[in-house]
């Protein structure tokens, strides 16, 4: 059965057998770099070049190059530069693989190319977007004049369209260079697809066509193996795969695989000690790999960034989240683009087809008007006391308790009350928040439930009645139409605030809503512990101003319609509106 299980693997391997010229470049100091900030010891990058070439590896890329016009050298380690000085102490005395270094399109000089012609750097590679190849092929060219071979990857290449690689294959027929890559910057191929995408390019005789895999899909071995299959003649892997995002092919794995075609060349052993020796330590130190936000990135093909953005914001659940990057991934961006996300955000979220800003207004003021709000004029001419999750809502219990006494307001609270309050309504707009505290909701409290949370959702999580909150997600002026908020609620209180004023209050009075730039002593933004909330300051930040501006916003629209503003009666960073607890329940 052995000898059997042998010959199935080796007539596996039929396809890449017949393509043994096949070359193997480790990258682990150029993409590993992305990990460290390419802050490696030079010790060790000594002792990973002279493993790597033991292993049977032909190139070793032992960094990027860039221009010190837009790489300050003391904002890096030394391998983002990689002077010809380093790559010299690094390669000294060791009779090993070719080198090569990196340079991205339009952020290096090619003079500053020429101090490695007395080194061992045999290849220069050049990373570009779609949009520059051209100019980038020019670019190689002179790069080539000066004795380099030359290799151009095209970045992202999972994104072009079939046009696109139609004119790719006419401006690399004649290309007077020696590589070419397609890169999948995501980790989104599948092994089906490679033949019949890249299997085209590869056909360009010429050129030794390269492929390099990325993990964010677990897919980079298997990619690889497909990629070789259908004729690529270089294939890119680094250390215990260390690379951006979920790194790449593991050169362990691929020479173990390789020592099985070639044993007299590849040889896994001298690199499985490296890694024992030093890379799980620099694993331990700053991990890579496979994570969730890198999956999603690769499902989508979208840089790592959009999903760990909306991941980090812990606002959305994974449906959302989903949808939102579906949506990215139709825009087809190079790199990461905020104000596209954000745009995107604003213009359809939750709908099931997110619809373009001029379209959207129109629709949903359609929708507004066939909309029944079951709350809209409830509690007129009421007091209204909205409870926000800050610590000081705990920590001015019985204040609050006495203020509620005394004045007996309309209460809204939202999220995890945790028996402070018994609040007349109990609002939920997260989904997150929905799943962790609707079991803790007090039995005397109406629940009122976002538009954007489904029937479905809610039906799975409590059989409990409840209301709807109808509002729109937009940027524009806070306003109210036929009891439909307008405005982005960035955090349920602001909404709350809203479904006061279409209830019919009179003054508004507000605790728990202490802002995000003052954290208290103990690093609380709730007066519990909620393991959901970001701790990226950026994000805090950009919370605490979204929700300023919109407190100005509602602000202005009750004083315009003839009622009080907002009174914050509990500490607050947000001091124009605040005036102390003390100064109601002592009069």
């Amino acid at each position: 059965m052995e000898q059997g299980l042998k010959t199935n693997v080796w007539e596996s391997m039929r396809p890449i057998r017949n393509n043994m010229n096949v070359e193997i470049l480790d990258c682990t100091i150029r993409d590993g770099g992305y990990v460290n900030n390419w802050d490696f010891d030079k010790r060790l990058v000594r002792e990973t070049y002279r493993a790597l070439s033991k292993g049977g590896v032909d190139y070793i890329e032992l960094g990027y190059h860039g221009s010190q016009k837009w790489f300050d050298k003391k904002q890096y380690g030394a391998f983002r530069l990689s002077l010809a000085e380093d790559i010299r102490f690094v390669c000294n005395n060791i009779a090993g693989a070719k080198v090569a270094v990196m340079v991205d399109y339009g952020k290096f000089d090619v003079e500053e190319l020429a101090q490695y012609k007395d080194t061992p750097v045999r290849l220069i590679r050049i990373a570009v977007h779609r949009h520059s190849i051209k100019k980038a092929i020019h670019a190689a060219a002179g790069i080539r004049r000066m004795g380099f071979l030359v290799a151009v990857n095209l970045m992202g290449f999972t994104l072009y369209t079939p046009k696109e690689r139609k004119k790719v294959a006419l401006l690399f027929r004649d290309a007077p260079i020696d590589y070419a890559y397609l890169v999948d910057s995501h980790g989104s191929f599948f092994p089906n697809q490679i033949g019949d995408i890249c299997g085209p390019l590869f056909g360009i005789r010429h050129i030794r066509w390269g492929f390099h895999a990325h993990n964010n899909l677990q897919m980079a071995f298997a990619n690889t193996l497909s990629a070789m299959a259908a004729g690529a003649h270089i294939i890119d892997s680094s250390v215990f795969g260390m690379g951006r995002g979920a790194g790449n092919l593991p050169t362990e794995i691929i020479l173990a695989y390789m020592h099985l075609l070639k044993p007299e060349k590849y040889n896994a052993i001298p690199v499985l000690s490296l890694v024992d020796r030093y890379f799980t330590k620099l694993y331990d130190a700053s991990p890579w790999g496979y994570n969730l936000p890198f999956m999603l990135s690769g499902i989508h093909d979208c840089h790592p960034d959009y999903p760990k953005n909306l991941i980090n914001r812990k606002e959305y659940d994974i449906e959302d989240i989903w949808k939102i990057l579906n949506a990215v991934r139709l825009s087809a961006p190079v790199g990461f683009n905020k104000e596209l996300l954000e745009g995107i955000i604003r213009n359809g979220l939750f709908s099931k087809k997110p619809a373009a800003s001029g379209v959207a207004s129109k629709a949903n003021t359609s929708k507004r008007k066939k909309t029944s709000v079951s709350y809209r004029g409830r509690h007129r001419n009421a007091d209204f006391l909205v409870l926000a999750n800050g610590p000081s809502l705990k920590s001015n219990h019985k204040q609050l308790a006495a203020f509620i006494s005394k004045y007996q307001p309309i209460v809204l609270a939202s999220n995890y009350l945790g028996g402070l309050f018994k609040p007349h309504y109990h609002a939920f707009s997260n989904k997150r928040r929905l799943i962790d505290y609707i079991d803790t909701v007090d039995k005397s409290s109406r629940l009122l439930i976002s538009q954007f949370i489904s029937p479905q959702m809610i039906r799975e999580y409590t059989d409990r009645d409840h209301e709807t909150i109808y509002y729109e997600n937009t940027d524009a002026q806070f306003t109210i139409n036929d009891g439909v908020i307008s405005s982005h609620c960035r955090t349920v209180a602001l909404l709350l605030l809203g479904v006061a004023i279409v209830m019919g209050a009179r003054r508004i009075f507000v605790a728990g809503l202490d802002g995000y730039t003052g954290i208290n002593k103990k690093g609380q933004i709730h007066f519990y512990n909620e393991k959901d909330e970001t701790e990226d300051r950026n994000v805090l930040m950009e919370k605490h101003m979204s929700n300023l501006r919109y407190l100005e916003q509602i602000d202005e629209y009750m004083c315009s319609h003839g009622k009080e503003g907002i009174h914050i009666i509990t500490p607050t960073n947000y001091t124009k509106y605040y005036k102390g607890i003390e100064n109601y329940i002592s009069k």
